[in-house]
């Protein structure tokens, strides 16, 4: 079993960038696909990018597409999302989550809550206009 704790979040102007980390124990890292999800205020959590073991596939919600990178160290074993150009509408809990999935392509990569079994406590990311 893997725990997860989320940091980097903070309070920014729109147009300005973070970098969330991700630092997971507890479980062989690069066994697992990990992903970042948001939770905007009064909605649901949703997904944010993803990322497959060796670093080599990623995958993003297209409203981030361009502005946020997905990147893992299997050897430090953290992940990170680094959000450039943030936009008001960023505004969210951000969450870093692990699954254990065996297939990862553009047809077939882990994009909903439920496909996640690990989730780290959130770390806010409030973007100001």
């Amino acid at each position: 079993q893997v725990q997860l704790v989320e940091s980097g979040g903070g309070l920014v102007q729109a147009g300005g960038s973070l970098r969330l980390s991700c630092a997971a124990s507890g479980g062989t890292f690069s066994t697992y696909i990990m992903g970042w999800f948001r939770r905007a205020p009064g909605k649901g959590r949703e997904f944010v990018a993803t990322i497959n073991w060796s670093a080599g596939r990623t995958y993003y919600t297209e409203s981030v597409k361009g502005r946020f990178t997905i990147s893992r160290d299997n050897v430090k074993s953290q992940v990170y999302l680094q959000m450039n150009s943030l936009k008001p509408e960023d505004t969210a809990v951000y969450f870093c989550a692990a699954a254990q999935v065996s297939s990862f392509n553009s047809r077939s990569y882990p994009a909903t809550e439920n496909e996640y079994a690990y989730w780290g406590q959130g770390t806010q990311v409030t973007v100001s206009s």
